[in-house]
């Protein structure tokens, strides 16, 4: 799940004209944060972006999938290979990094990942 340091740098350019995001190193690959926030990873130089039900059609629209790290379709992880046209588009780019965030703050508040505790 390499990334290589030009698409990584690549990357962080993009996105960086966007809004402040830094990376990290995440098993294998790297994992990017806006605001706290993780909101998308890379693996294998392909870049994927944090899904649910309100952004995942805006994907399977573009015909993109899901990020599969263990090759299981049955176990896929809700990120999705965002299109390469819309990482090189400045406009498209802001709105679907904009959604994945958005995503990424709903999913750090549900109740699964936020249990209350007695």
């Amino acid at each position: 799940m390499a990334v290589s340091v030009s698409y990584r740098t690549y990357l962080l350019e993009q996105m960086g004209r966007i809004r402040p995001v830094d990376s990290r190193r995440m098993f294998g690959g790297l994992c990017f944060f806006a605001d706290g926030r993780a909101f998308a990873l890379a693996a294998e130089d392909t870049l994927y972006f944090k899904a649910d039900d309100t952004n995942r059609p805006d994907f399977e629209a573009a015909g993109m999938g899901p990020f599969m790290p263990f090759g299981d379709p049955a176990r896929p992880m809700q990120y999705y290979e965002l299109p390469v046209e819309v990482l090189e588009d400045p406009d498209q780019l802001a709105v679907w990094m904009a959604k994945a965030i958005a995503v990424a703050a709903r999913a750090k508040t549900s109740p699964r990942s936020n249990p209350k505790r007695n």
